[in-house]
């Protein structure tokens, strides 16, 4: 049996839509495993929005701590807490569908020439 488009469309909207994650209401942070160490350490310093804003995949998100560790005063984590923080923020907060593809690494842009230091 053949279905039409109109018929197909209309089979789509009475399928039910997945549940919304629930969230923490005091920081928008999806409820899952490892939300809580990211609360702990992420908003110590920042808003929990500027991290559910954010979305990225596990190497983004781990260049991000780098990065904030280099230039920010983060502290390090101990090897288990950076895991459950890296799998939480890449599962909850990971590669969007159809988003722009990841920056490129600084190595390989273009020298910047209106930057003073011409080598960053």
């Amino acid at each position: 049996m053949k279905i039409l488009p109109v018929a197909s469309l209309a089979l789509a909207l009475l399928m039910p839509l997945p549940a919304a994650a629930e969230k923490d209401p005091a920081t928008g942070l999806v409820l899952a495993d490892g939300w809580e160490a990211v609360r702990n350490n992420c908003t110590a310093c920042h808003s929990a929005g500027l991290v559910t804003q954010n979305s990225g995949s596990r190497n983004y998100w781990l260049n991000l701590i780098r990065w904030m560790q280099a230039t920010q005063n983060l502290w390090q984590f101990d090897p288990a807490t950076e895991k459950t923080i890296l799998d939480y923020l890449s599962t909850h907060y990971g590669v969007k569908e159809g988003a722009r593809r990841e920056a490129l690494p600084r190595d390989l842009m273009p020298v910047n020439p209106y930057k003073a230091d011409s080598n960053s």
